[in-house]
């Protein structure tokens, strides 16, 4: 609270620092050169910054000034000083206007963001840190300003046939690639518990997309089904294969079968299964991450960080990670980008 109070208070400087040096350079020139209403022009400049109440005590303050400025112009009574009053005081009143109707405006932008937010975290849930064997963290980084997500997703769910997974990125920008992304978690959602197998699950999935998206729209998403033997079956629809980060070798992409078309195209859908020995981690990500370029042009070079992976939690592995990401976009990021941090571990219990 010491804080907001402080920033607001801070709001004031310039517009009295404007308003101060109005009035010096008022005082040291001839009643010739001074400008009429130039007292106001403090006012305006506190619409811009402040509250309605400091606006008007600024836009007061410089009626004041005005008032009295006869004691260094001598003009006192004359038909100038009575202009530059009235003047003063009409702009004043202007600026408590503009500075009612922005603050109306900004309270009002402030109510829209908090609702847009609130239905953003509930399109996108937050990662739950630990499912059975099985350790997860997530980030979702938007190239939208003021947006929490955008048209790329990931969802995970514990179901009797194993943890199921998907991480995938709707084509498009924009709202239209909001609410398919919407669409298809919800898909995934209901028929993660549902279905038989992981195959049926993205079958599920490209039906729903192909009844919705129009004849340009897709979605590329990768599907993971992870089992209490350490294995892993993954079926890909058009996307990036995970990165797998075993235990003190080398990270390697994932092998997912021949390419496949995204969901929406009628893919032709086949399940890989891998094996992840204790201790491996696997990445998921959508094409913000490794499409990034940077000045140069070159794409960011994930392989080349896969050691950051391994550091630390996997909360810290993720913020390492977009860090060197940050270093190499030099601020240039212009896709949503979603990362799934996967970690196999033993339960006590189940040794």
């Amino acid at each position: 609270m010491a804080k907001r109070r402080s920033l607001r208070d801070g709001d004031m400087l310039i517009p009295l620092g404007v308003l101060g040096v109005i009035a010096g350079v008022d005082a040291m020139t001839s009643p010739g050169m001074v400008v009429t209403a130039s007292f106001g022009v403090a006012a305006v400049v506190a619409s811009a910054l402040t509250t309605v109440r400091r606006t008007a005590a600024v836009a007061v303050a410089a009626s004041v000034l005005a008032a009295l400025s006869p004691v260094w112009d001598h003009n006192f009574g004359t038909l100038g000083w009575w202009v530059r009053l009235a003047m003063t005081v009409a702009i004043g009143a202007l600026a408590v206007i503009l500075a009612n109707v922005r603050t109306r405006r900004e309270q009002a932008l402030q109510r829209m963001t908090t609702i847009a937010e609130a239905a953003q975290r509930a399109l996108l849930r937050p990662m739950p840190g630990s499912i059975g064997s099985l350790r997860f963290a997530a980030r979702y980084v938007s190239a939208t300003e003021g947006a929490l997500v955008g048209g790329d997703l990931y969802e995970v769910a514990e179901t009797p046939d194993g943890v199921r997974m998907i991480v995938g990125d709707v084509r498009g920008k924009g709202l239209d690639a909001v609410q398919m992304a919407a669409t298809v978690l919800a898909a995934f959602r209901r028929a993660a518990v549902m279905e038989p197998s992981l195959t049926a699950v993205a079958t599920d999935l490209d039906n729903v997309v192909t009844a919705v998206a129009g004849d340009e729209d897709f979605v590329t998403a990768v599907l993971a089904e992870f089992h209490d033997d350490f294995t892993v079956a993954v079926v890909n629809c058009g996307h990036h294969p995970p990165l797998l980060l075993p235990d003190g070798d080398a990270g390697r992409l994932l092998d997912t079968g021949e390419p496949q078309l995204p969901l929406g195209l009628n893919p032709t859908l086949t399940s890989v299964t891998s094996r992840m020995s204790e201790g491996a981690r696997m990445l998921f990500y959508t094409d913000g991450l490794i499409e990034t370029r940077n000045r140069q042009g070159a794409f960011f070079p994930l392989l080349d960080s896969a050691a950051t992976l391994r550091i630390g939690s996997l909360d810290d592995a993720l913020d390492g990670l977009l860090g060197q990401l940050d270093e190499h976009a030099a601020d240039q990021m212009d896709d949503d980008m979603a990362l799934v941090l996967a970690e196999v571990v033993v339960c006590p219990n189940s040794r």
